[in-house]
C-alpha cells in the first residue's frame, strides 16, 4: 500500500524529522540547508539570515493571540534564534472563498501591530483564493530576513557543564489553543505565550556565553533539546521541580493526559550558556518583559549521549524522546 501523509508528519516530531531527512534534504541538499536550524545564514558581504514559516493555527483566534501576530512573531523568531536581528519580511495569504473581510482586517491589523512591536517591516507579498471548501478560512506564510548579529551559534558549540535555561513557563501556546479549540472548562485561564522574542534574544546573547538558542514552538520542549543532543556526544539532564509550568496548563495537561513539555510554546526561548555566564543570561531575561520566569532547568552532560533525560521530582530518572504522534495537530 502506497505510504500517505498523515497529521503525524506536521507534529514537528519524529514523522517530521523522517520527511526532512529522507525526502527534503536529499533534494534540496547545500551547506545553508544541511545545519537545519530555524533559519539559514545566506553567504555575501553582510551575512544574511533568512527563514520563512506557513501557519494554519485553528481557531484563528485564540487567547493571547491570533493567526496575523502568530505569523509575524513565529518568522521574527526563528532569525532571532539563529542569532539574527530581522529586518524585514514577507507576506503570503491564501484565502478560502466565504472568509470574512472583517476577519481578514483583524488578521492583518494584527500583523501590522506585531511588526511595529518587532522592529520589522512587511515589504511583500501575495494573496492567492481557493474555492469554499478547499481551505479552511486563511492559511499565513511569512518568510524573514535579518541580518546576522552573533555567529557560531549551533549545537557544535554545546560543552558538558553547560546550563539550560528557558525564558518562562512552558506549554502555554498549546495548551490556550487546545482549550479554545475544544471549549474546555476552565479554559479561560489559559493565554498563548506568543510574543516576539527579539528583545528576549538580544539581551541573552548580549550577556554572552550563549552556545545556541531555539523556540521550542511545535513538539514543545523536549523534541526541541532533542534535536541539540541527538546523533551527538552530548545528552542532557532536566531536573522537574525546576520546570516552569503554570497551574492552568498543568490541569489542562493532567486532565487530557498531556505532557506540558511537548506542548508548544509560541513566546519562550531556549538557551543554552556557558556555566559561568548563566547567571548573567538568566539576570538578563528576567529583566524584560516575557522573561520575568526565567529559569535554570537542567544542563548538558556526557552521560547518555543523544538524549534527553528528566530527573523526576521522586529521585527517578526517564527518557524524553522526541515526539511521537500529533499531541495536537495545526497549533501553528
Amino acid at each position: 500500500m502506497q505510504e500517505i501523509i498523515t497529521l503525524d508528519y506536521g507534529s514537528g516530531g519524529v514523522k517530521t524529522a523522517r520527511l526532512i531527512e529522507e525526502i527534503l534534504l536529499p533534494a534540496f541538499k547545500n551547506t545553508a540547508l544541511d545545519s537545519l536550524g530555524d533559519a539559514a545564514l545566506v553567504p555575501g558581504g553582510a551575512q544574511l539570515v533568512f527563514s520563512t514559516d506557513s501557519f494554519v493555527v485553528t481557531p484563528w483566534r485564540f487567547p493571547g493571540g491570533d493567526i496575523g501576530k502568530l505569523a509575524v512573531c513565529g518568522t521574527v523568531n526563528d532569525v532571532c534564534m539563529a542569532g539574527g536581528d530581522p529586518r524585514v519580511l514577507s507576506c503570503g495569504l491564501i484565502l478560502e472563498e466565504g472568509f470574512p473581510l472583517d476577519d481578514l482586517r483583524a488578521i492583518v491589523e494584527s500583523m501590522a501591530r506585531a511588526a511595529r512591536q518587532a522592529g520589522v517591516q512587511i515589504v511583500t507579498g501575495d494573496t492567492k483564493v481557493v474555492e469554499r471548501g478547499k481551505g479552511d478560512g486563511v492559511y499565513i506564510n511569512t518568510a524573514g530576513i535579518g541580518v546576522l548579529r552573533t555567529p557560531g551559534l549551533g549545537r557544535a558549540a554545546l560543552r558538558a557543564g553547560d546550563a539550560v535555561l528557558v525564558s518562562g513557563s512552558v506549554g502555554c501556546h498549546g495548551a490556550a489553543v487546545l482549550a479554545a479549540r475544544s471549549g474546555l472548562p476552565g479554559g479561560g485561564a489559559l493565554r498563548s505565550d506568543c510574543r516576539c522574542l527579539r528583545d528576549l534574544s538580544a539581551a541573552a546573547l548580549d550577556a554572552g556565553g550563549v552556545r545556541i538558542l531555539r523556540d521550542p514552538t511545535r513538539g514543545g520542549v523536549a523534541t526541541t533539546l532533542n534535536e541539540f543532543v541527538e546523533g551527538g556526544p552530548l545528552g542532557i539532564e532536566l531536573e522537574e521541580s525546576a520546570l516552569p509550568v503554570d497551574a492552568p496548563v498543568a490541569a489542562v495537561c493532567d486532565l487530557l493526559g498531556l505532557d506540558p513539555l511537548y506542548a508548544a510554546c509560541e513566546g519562550r526561548l531556549l538557551a543554552v550558556a556557558a556555566p559561568e555566564r548563566a547567571d548573567a543570561v538568566l539576570a538578563a531575561l528576567r529583566a524584560l518583559p516575557g522573561g520575568e520566569g526565567a529559569a535554570r532547568i537542567g544542563a548538558v552532560t556526557a552521560r547518555r549521549p543523544g538524549t534527553v533525560a528528566l530527573r523526576t521530582a521522586l529521585g527517578g530518572s526517564r527518557l524524553l524522546p522526541k515526539l511521537t504522534g500529533a499531541q495536537l495537530p495545526r497549533i501553528c
